[in-house]
């Protein structure tokens, strides 16, 4: 049975999955520091202003505001590596490194908080869905620059810091804290270092109506919608159930990048796309179990 936290965060990695392609049509003199900048800086304050109640009283709470701190590292970390990632190695190559890894990076930081015991579900979903994320990387030819290995090892930071902040912000809603007070408290918290950053690489963000529709886009879509579906989510999912139901992103990514960017995929990619969907649909239809 899908469930309404699993059907949000499903929603949410359509929405996320459309970035790529979205940034693909930036002007070449736009610098993916500033799309990363611009669409967290603009879409943390809107996060943080539609619940500001809840979102200054999370920040208040000492219990909370200790992982809201934490997560906000991630918030800034982020998208400055993600967009750059997809600059240096392709749409396709670039999703699929930083949110393929970022299941891995959840278990991880579950297992050395909580020494919490991973589910034989989630690791058979998330070893087929890796698997796939392998077969993906290895299938795509798309546009991919001369930095490929760069961009490969900017999508892993990328995987760790959405780890760290999916993995923060269930923390900080076990706090008693609402799911949206604290996406409003997290990304306001991420939007503030990223403001110098948007300050001085965003002028050519303004050069058009096409590049402030783009960022507009970003920033209100991928950004602001996606992340309250985000917090719908992680109301009772844990990071690492999150983070692989989110592996359904570097797949509308890829096929964006495919049929609209241009990007090539070979037959093995292909296969790894499917391996990905078939993991992400039986986590995500299974009936979960407490603390799955």
């Amino acid at each position: 049975m899908v469930t309404r936290a699993s059907l949000a965060l499903v929603l949410a990695s359509l929405l996320w999955g459309t970035t790529g392609t979205a940034a693909h049509f930036f002007p070449a003199d736009v610098s993916p520091l500033a799309v990363g900048a611009s669409t967290m800086a603009v879409g943390g304050a809107l996060l943080f202003l539609t619940s500001l109640r809840g979102s200054v009283a999370a920040i208040r709470d000492p219990l909370a505001r200790r992982w809201l701190l934490i997560g906000a590292i991630g918030v800034v970390v982020y998208p400055l590596a993600f967009y750059t990632s997809m600059d240096l190695a392709g749409v396709a190559i670039g999703n699929v490194v930083s949110l393929g890894t970022g299941p891995v990076f959840a278990a991880l930081l579950e297992w050395l908080w909580e020494r919490h015991r991973l589910s034989l579900r989630w690791s058979i979903c998330t070893a087929v869905a890796i698997g796939g994320i392998v077969l993906l990387a290895i299938g795509g030819d798309g546009d991919a620059g001369p930095d490929v290995p760069l961009g490969i090892a900017l999508g892993a930071l990328a995987g760790f810091a959405y780890a760290l902040y999916t993995y923060a912000s269930s923390r900080a809603i076990g706090t008693g804290q609402g799911s949206r007070a604290v996406m409003g408290a997290m990304f306001g918290l991420g939007a503030i270092p990223l403001v110098p950053v948007l300050v001085a690489l965003g002028a050519p963000l303004l050069q058009s109506w096409q590049t402030v529709g783009l960022a507009s886009y970003l920033a209100v879509g991928p950004m602001f919608v996606a992340y309250l579906l985000f917090g719908v989510g992680m109301r009772s999912l844990r990071s690492t159930t999150a983070t692989t139901i989110t592996l359904l992103e570097p797949v509308v990514a890829t096929v964006l990048a495919v049929t609209i960017v241009g990007e090539r995929l070979g037959v093995v990619g292909w296969v790894g796309l499917a391996a990905i969907l078939v993991a992400v649909t039986v986590l995500v239809t299974a009936r979960r179990r407490v603390n799955s």
